[in-house]
């Protein structure tokens, strides 16, 4: 049988992370967007997908073409890990792919429990574990043959730690796709009274990483040459609320400027993207951004800042403008840049870039090349070696 006409990897997504909430599965699936789409995406780039997730509940779902499994399959007890056997074997995978780095102990048990199948672990904002744990983190990225992120320069923590090495692959791949999308801009300000010329929009917490204060600062200098601007915040945690408060009332370029939204619903989200000119955010590190990519998705330019998942997100700057964390001016100067440029041809620019990188058939593609290369590379791989290499 050729490369061609073989039939389709049947990959398995799992999910160690049990929800604090104990939701029951068909909540969890409306609660956790990305668990669902990342699997469709999968499915709609030629995989044969299911979805094996960590809950206190045990059931069985088919959606779009995906199945699920909801139960107890963690590594703590055996009746647990004879659970996931038992369904690894009647599911029969060529490929794991496993969501998060922060289950050295479960992925080991799944290496000894599918010795023959490639794992593939995904990065969701991890950091290199204490010194004394890194034995086992060592051992676990160890057991799978790739890694994946939203930036290849965010493995880089990982390898200086000595936690990520060769023949162990990176590959680039975002967390997560959207199913925003445009709309008039013209309609969605009535709907929602944004105004503003620029019209800015912020959505995330309002917390030392995202650094409200320094796009406070930034949108008050840019208001110098920007008279009209506006500075709408949608957040949920706060904990820098009562100094943003401060800020926004002792500054003069701020007070009348920026309107607090507070925590919307998410559908509201989209159509403020769509009221708004330019999306901003100062934080200095995540492990994608979803508020971005939502962005994207509604075409709205960024104005956000240069890490690795954001450069990677806006093509290094190919859309919308990067600017150094922390760097007040910097912000100031990209936000009146990008609102000279702002219109109906920048919004379709944006909106064709999402579609050629972060769509779900985009998402797709790059996930079945992942699973294609690691496939390949066990079949080529052999035996004694992948033994070898698991048990390092």
């Amino acid at each position: 049988m050729t490369f061609a006409q073989r039939p389709p990897l049947h990959v398995v997504q799992i999910g160690f992370f049990n929800d604090p909430r104990s939701r029951a599965p068909r909540e969890l699936l409306q609660s956790w967007t990305t668990l669902s789409d990342v699997a469709q995406a999968a499915c709609r780039g030629g995989s044969r997908v299911s979805v094996v997730q960590v809950s206190a509940h045990s059931e069985r779902l088919e959606s779009h073409g995906v199945h699920y499994y909801f139960g107890p399959f963690g590594h703590a007890a055996a009746t647990s890990r004879q659970a996931l056997a038992d369904l690894l074997r009647e599911l029969g995978p060529d490929v794991l792919h496993v969501h998060g780095l922060d289950f050295p102990r479960e992925v080991l048990s799944l290496a000894q429990l599918a010795p023959e199948v490639p794992i593939i672990l995904q990065d969701h904002a991890s950091r290199p574990p204490r010194p004394w744990r890194r034995w086992l983190w060592r051992r676990s990225i160890g057991a799978a043959a790739g890694v994946a992120f939203c930036a290849v320069d965010q493995a880089q923590p990982f390898t200086h730690a000595g936690l990520l090495r060769a023949p162990t692959r990176v590959y680039e791949i975002p967390e997560s796709t959207s199913h925003f999308a445009p709309g008039d801009p013209t309609e969605a300000r009535q709907l929602t009274g944004v105004e503003g010329d620029p019209a800015v929009l912020w959505v995330g917490h309002l917390d030392t990483n995202k650094d409200p204060l320094t796009v406070l600062a930034g949108v008050s200098a840019a208001s110098r040459e920007l008279p009209q601007l506006r500075l709408y915040c949608c957040f949920g945690a706060a904990p820098l609320l009562p100094q943003v408060q401060q800020l926004i009332a002792s500054d003069p370029g701020l007070l009348q400027r920026v309107t607090l939204l507070g925590r919307v619903p998410h559908e509201r989200v989209e159509q403020l993207m769509r009221a708004a000119d330019i999306f901003v955010l100062g934080s200095h590190r995540e492990g994608s951004g979803y508020a971005l990519i939502e962005a994207l998705a509604c075409g709205l330019p960024p104005v956000v800042t240069d890490i690795p998942s954001f450069r990677t997100l806006t093509g290094r700057g190919a859309v919308g403008a990067l600017w150094p964390c922390g760097d007040a001016p910097a912000l100031a100067a990209a936000l009146q840049k990008v609102a000279v440029h702002r219109g109906a041809a920048t919004r379709a620019a944006v909106r064709g870039h999402f579609e050629r990188e972060l769509s779900s058939a985009a998402l797709g593609a790059k996930l079945a090349a992942m699973y294609a290369d690691v496939s390949e590379r066990r079949r080529s791989t052999p035996k004694a070696e992948c033994a070898l290499h698991q048990s390092a």
